[in-house]
């Protein structure tokens, strides 16, 4: 229960807030006061279970806010405080929400990619879980020469990144059931639990001269071919797979 808590965004923190007023319901009749603490405290102790900073303030203010939003507007807003849930439920669909939060790529976090990994004129570089459209701008920058595309499940967050990257393809698709074999350098964002299967991916289907560059999470137990710290304190991973020798027909 603890583990789906944590991992199964946005779902969690409608969690965190329904159990907040679970706990406000239970204190209302010691008074307004003791409630709204109350339910504000239980939110909060909930929300610490999140390992992202941001996650935290979503889950910890949803209760507190929805309260205020209830004060303000009185019975008619009953349902305000699940606008928040209704918007993250349209820019992150169900089947994304095990993949990587919203969060963005660094402005200049890419930077030292063509030195490290220096690709052909024309290449084709992808950002597998493009989000917004960071990533893909930053790629745009590194590589001007590249053919450079992105691919996002939520079709909301692929329209902002096709605004925003307009030097780029963006594709509304899945990131796992993409071929990736034509790309010289595939480029993720993603999250710890999702590394060995997208190690696993590159792998089977990445050619042996491409790339696979992460930022901030590693492949466990892989030595990357290059890394560098950034000046906010993350890191850039840069691996070389190999695509895996076919058999022998004659065998």
């Amino acid at each position: 229960m603890l583990k789906r808590l944590v991992t199964a965004w946005p779902l969690s923190a409608l969690e965190v807030w329904v159990v907040a007023w679970a706990g406000h319901a239970v204190l209302s009749p010691w008074g307004r006061e003791v409630a709204f603490v109350g339910g504000a405290l239980l939110g909060a102790m909930l929300a610490l279970l999140f390992q992202r900073r941001w996650r935290r303030l979503i889950a910890a203010l949803g209760f507190p806010v929805s309260t205020l939003l209830l004060g303000w507007q009185g019975d008619l807003a009953a349902w305000l405080w699940l606008v928040p849930v209704a918007l993250l439920w349209w820019l992150y669909p169900r089947r994304s929400w095990s993949e990587a939060p919203l969060f963005p790529t660094p402005r200049g976090a890419l930077a030292r990619l063509p030195a490290e990994a220096p690709l052909c004129p024309d290449a084709r570089v992808l950002d597998a879980g493009c989000g917004v459209g960071d990533g893909l701008r930053e790629l745009l920058h590194a590589y001007p020469q590249a053919r450079v595309e992105g691919v996002e499940w939520s079709r909301p967050l692929a329209l902002l990144a096709r605004w925003r990257a307009r030097g780029a393809v963006v594709r509304r698709g899945d990131l796992w059931a993409d071929d990736w074999a034509p790309f010289a350098l595939v480029y993720v964002f993603q999250r710890p639990e999702s590394m060995p299967r997208i190690w696993a991916k590159a792998c089977a289907e990445l050619a042996a001269d491409a790339w696979l560059a992460s930022l901030d999470f590693q492949v466990p137990d892989v030595v990357p071919a290059a890394r560098w710290q950034l000046g906010n304190g993350q890191f850039v991973w840069l691996y070389r797979p190999a695509r895996k020798a076919a058999p022998n027909p004659a065998n």
